[in-house]
């Protein structure tokens, strides 16, 4: 086994790059959806609007008194409400163990501590509002003293600032006055000054995200919309200001989700950034009785279809992007919102909902909020996924199952997209695939943040000799596609789905001719689930002047055993063929990748590329075929 030579950078210099904050944010990136073609919510805020139609009442963040009737009658008679409350319960009682927050950075962010305050006011003011616990009351008045006396939250990264402003909006609104008077003036000062107001800056320094096209607009957005109705009282002209402008400005992002609801960041940021759209609905609709339009909103419903085909047999998230790896043993409680709205089984995981409170542990920071969500279930239909799907958008995927109770467990998704995508990579024309519990072929997923930016790798710039490249993650000498001339990808290259059939042998072809500009004339990728067992991936390659070496490569984990005319792929007593039908007389080569090329790369343990390495110089036409079968062995 070969070692991969480290020709991507040298490790000198990445000691020393600087690190480039100021124009560049984690996921920004150029808008995909042109702005006329948005859509555009509806937006009549204004002062009037605000004093005329916002609940007068507390709670009105998710609760109201109808929403709260209706989650106590289920706390006496839905076992999924019951078990969710009790493991509630369980992480508020641990909350209650542990030190007060303290305002401690890591590394250029304080979104852990944060993050950490939002499930803690989850946790805790969902039991103060179903028992009224003034031990539980008293704790979350020390905990928003603690965090609202701190310096700032931190605007130069807002994601802190968001998520800080909804937890100490939700504490406010879920004690419904219950707090001391000087509690309640100091909160709401802290989510003016230090929540709202730094994101009026003039410069755009801290609210570049307010017609971002990622997560941080959701958030962001999210977080000012919640803080704004809690002091809408003691500063209306702001609120209705920040609220209209988030309404102005979330659109952009809900745009990523058009037209089928594919969320380019991947299966874990939908999750994140989904959350929050979802939580602000919820906050609209309980505050103001609608959404604004929010549910409308082409591909956004439609995306809870993404979310659950990306989930696949053996655990393993299809990872793509930045998205993580596995899925935890709970429920999907963002999922399950979508459950509430549509009436959908599908969307709720009632079995996971119910495994024993004790091995739920530390919950969604959400988790508070999701329990009304969950309580406004009502199932309505069964509701059947397809076997075979494909969603377009700036990241478009295809999936290929083999359904409910599939026997052999079949598994396909592959991509198109470009590397400027938001937390996208070099990886059009790659795919994951798995059959009997197995994922043979691997995507590697996503990396720490922290690390990165602590060896001052500049990782948010996207440009075509961007330091972000040199990684395997982003790279696509760390996916399973085409690589031409030993190159990087063209960073801007769209790969599109060009065409899709469904059926009992589903394919899809991707056009990578964008991907390729100036190392090949055309070149397209088509898989066929061409049996319950088997994918076929056929490559039609259009020779260029400039073409060298076309590398066809696979990632894998699974041990490799070469064989004639392709290989034997090894992996939990099971094997997979690797069958070179185009080019049998072209020795499949196998690189290792760990150690991974370099001391920032994420480190998988057995991963290896397996590689069909055909010169341009054996090919005698201009137009070729690469075609390659997997199948069980």
């Amino acid at each position: 086994m070969r070692k991969n030579p480290i020709f991507f950078i040298t490790l000198f210099s990445l000691l020393i790059l600087m690190p480039a904050w100021g124009a560049c944010h984690p996921g920004s990136s150029s808008q995909s959806t042109e702005e006329e073609d948005i859509p555009r919510l509806q937006n009549p805020m204004t002062v009037s609007y605000l004093k005329k139609n916002l609940r007068k009442s507390q709670p009105r963040l998710v609760l109201n008194s109808a929403i709260e009737r209706n989650l106590k009658n289920k706390l006496k008679t839905d076992p999924v409400i019951q078990n969710t409350y009790k493991a509630i319960r369980l992480n508020a009682s641990e909350i209650q163990k542990r030190p007060l927050l303290e305002r401690r950075m890591s590394g250029r962010r304080l979104l852990g501590v944060s993050r950490e305050m939002l499930y803690r006011m989850n946790m805790l003011g969902m039991v103060y509002r179903i028992e009224k616990d003034q031990e539980v009351l008293q704790r979350i008045n020390e905990e928003l003293v603690a965090v609202c006396n701190f310096s700032d939250w931190n605007p130069s990264h807002y994601l802190d600032v968001a998520e800080m402003s909804l937890a100490v909006a939700l504490a406010l609104d879920w004690t419904a006055g219950k707090l001391p008077r000087s509690t309640i003036n100091l909160a709401q000062d802290a989510l003016i000054k230090k929540g709202i107001l730094p994101s009026w800056d003039d410069n755009e320094e801290y609210n570049w995200w307010v017609k971002g096209t990622n997560n941080w607009n959701q958030v962001c957005n999210g977080g000012m919309i919640a803080a704004s109705i809690v002091i809408a009282e003691k500063d209306p002209e702001l609120a209705a200001r920040t609220i209209h402008r988030a309404l102005e400005g979330l659109p952009y992002s809900l745009a990523e989700y058009m037209p089928n609801g594919v969320y380019p960041e991947g299966s874990t940021y939908w999750d994140y950034g989904t959350s929050f759209s979802v939580a602000t609905i919820a906050f609209l609709e309980s505050a103001f009785g609608t959404d604004f339009g929010h549910s409308d909103f082409p591909g956004f419903m439609e995306s809870a279809i993404f979310r659950v085909l990306t989930n696949a047999p053996s655990g393993w998230y299809y990872n793509f992007a930045d998205c993580g790896d596995r899925r935890g043993n709970r429920g999907d409680m963002t999922l399950a919102w979508f459950a509430s709205k549509t009436g959908n089984k599908t969307f709720y995981e009632e079995e996971r909902f119910l495994i024993p409170a004790e091995e739920m542990r530390k919950l969604p920071r959400l988790g508070g909020c999701a329990l009304v969500w969950m309580a406004q279930f009502d199932p309505q239909i069964e509701g059947e996924l397809p076997t075979a799907w494909k969603g377009e958008g700036a990241n478009p995927i295809a999936i290929f199952t083999g359904g409910e109770n599939d026997p052999n467990q079949y598994y396909f998704g592959g991509k198109g997209g470009r590397g400027i995508v938001n937390h996208g990579n070099m990886d059009g024309g790659s795919f994951v695939f798995e059959l009997n519990g197995v994922r043979w072929v691997i995507d590697p997923g996503n990396q720490g943040y922290e690390q990165l930016e602590a060896a001052g790798l500049d990782l948010w710039s996207k440009c075509q000799d961007c330091e972000r490249w040199v990684l395997l993650t982003k790279n696509n000498f760390g996916h399973s596609t085409l690589t031409v001339n030993d190159q990087l990808h063209v960073v801007d290259g769209m790969a599109s789905i060009v065409d899709f059939k469904d059926g009992h042998t589903p394919e899809v072809t991707i056009d990578l001719s964008p991907s390729f500009k100036g190392q090949l004339k055309n070149a397209s990728r088509r898989f066929v689930k061409d049996s319950n067992t088997s994918l076929l991936i056929e490559d039609h390659i259009e020779l260029a002047e400039e073409t060298k070496t076309i590398t066809w490569q696979l990632l894998t984990v699974a041990d490799v055993e070469i064989i004639q005319g392709g290989a034997l792929l090894k992996q939990d007593g099971k094997i997979l063929k690797l069958e070179n039908k185009s080019h049998p007389e072209i020795t499949v080569s196998v690189v290792s990748l760990f150690p991974a090329p370099l001391k920032l790369d994420k480190q998988i343990e057995n991963l290896k590329r397996v590689e069909i390495r055909i010169p341009a110089w054996t090919l005698e036409n201009e137009k070729n075929v690469i075609q390659v079968r997997l199948s069980e062995h």
